[in-house]
C-alpha cells in the first residue's frame, strides 16, 4: 500500500465518521439513515452521464451489494437508536476487518505477510477497545450484526469493483441503485414521514450523502490498488474521528480506555507503514 493510497483511505475514514455523526445527531435515526442513502443515490445519479458503464461481470455484484445494504441501514438505525455512537460505531467497524482478513485470504487468496497481519490485529484490537462500559443489549446485537454485514459487502464490492474495470463507475451505479431501493423501502416502511424528513433535515442529509459517496468511492478505488484486508482495516480508523466528533458534538465521554485504544490504533498504523 503506497503513501498516496494510505492518505486517501484515511480521508475516507474521516468522511465516513462525519456522516455517521450526522445520522446519530438526527431526531429519528432510522429516517436519517435512509435519507443519507437516498441523497447519496441522487448525487451518484447526477454523475452517471459522465462515466462509462462498468463491465458486464460487475452487475451481479452491484445487485448483491444493494440487497446487503438494505440490512446494513436497518441495523445501523437500530444500533444508533439503542446505543451511543462511541460504543456501537467501534463494534460495527472493528469486527468487519477481522472477518474480511480471514475471508479475503480464503476467497481472494490475499494472505497477508506476518508484519501486516500483526498490524491489522493491533488496529482491530484498538478499535474494539473503544467499545467500553455497560450498554443496552439491543445496541450490541445490532452492532454485531452490522459488523458481519460490513464484512460481507466489503468483499462483494471489492470483487465487483475489480471486475468492473472502472471502480468509479461501479461506485456511482451502486449508490444510484442503492438510493432507489432504500427509498422504496423507506416509503413502504415509514410512508410520508420519509419525504417529510427532508424539509427539516435536507441540508444535513445532503452533506451526509456527499460524505458517504466520497468515503466509499475512495475505499473501493483503494481496494483495486491494495489488498482488501489492509484497506478495510485502515478505513476503520474512522473510529478515532468518530470518538472525537462524539465528544465534541454529542457530548459523549472520551474515557482513558478510549484514549488508550486510540494509541493502539495509531501503533498499528505505524506498524502497517513501517
Amino acid at each position: 500500500m503506497t503513501w498516496g493510497v494510505t492518505a486517501a483511505v484515511l480521508g475516507a475514514a474521516l468522511l465516513h465518521a462525519a456522516w455517521n455523526v450526522m445520522v446519530k445527531s438526527g431526531p429519528d435515526k432510522e429516517l436519517e439513515s435512509y435519507a443519507v442513502a437516498a441523497t447519496s443515490g441522487l448525487l451518484a445519479l447526477a454523475l452517471l452521464p459522465f462515466v462509462p458503464l462498468p463491465a458486464p461481470a460487475a452487475w451481479p455484484w452491484v445487485a448483491a451489494s444493494v440487497l446487503v445494504h438494505i440490512a446494513y441501514f436497518v441495523c445501523l438505525a437500530g444500533a444508533y437508536r439503542w446505543g451511543e455512537l462511541s460504543y456501537v460505531y467501534p463494534v460495527m467497524r472493528g469486527g468487519g476487518p477481522l472477518i474480511v482478513a480471514i475471508a479475503g485470504a480464503v476467497a481472494l487468496g490475499e494472505v497477508l505477510p506476518s508484519k501486516e497481519a500483526l498490524a491489522v490485529g493491533l488496529i482491530c484490537a484498538g478499535i474494539l477497545a473503544f467499545a467500553s462500559g455497560r450498554h443496552d443489549r439491543r445496541a450490541t446485537l445490532f452492532a454485531l450484526a452490522n459488523a458481519a454485514i460490513i464484512a460481507a459487502y466489503t468483499l462483494i464490492d471489492a470483487t465487483g469493483a475489480r471486475a468492473s474495470e472502472a471502480p468509479v463507475s461501479y461506485t456511482l451505479w451502486f449508490f444510484a441503485l442503492n438510493g432507489l431501493v432504500v427509498s422504496a423501502y423507506a416509503l413502504w416502511r415509514r410512508g410520508r414521514a420519509f419525504p417529510d424528513c427532508f424539509r427539516t433535515g435536507g441540508v444535513r442529509s445532503f452533506i451526509g450523502g456527499a460524505c458517504a459517496l466520497g468515503a466509499y468511492g475512495i475505499a473501493l478505488w483503494a481496494m483495486t490498488r491494495a489488498p482488501v484486508a489492509l484497506v478495510a482495516t485502515l478505513r476503520e480508523t474512522s473510529v478515532i474521528f468518530a470518538a472525537l466528533f462524539a465528544a465534541i458534538f454529542l457530548k459523549e465521554k472520551m474515557t482513558r480506555r478510549r484514549l488508550a485504544a486510540t494509541g493502539a490504533v495509531l501503533a498499528g498504523l505505524i506498524a502497517l507503514r513501517a
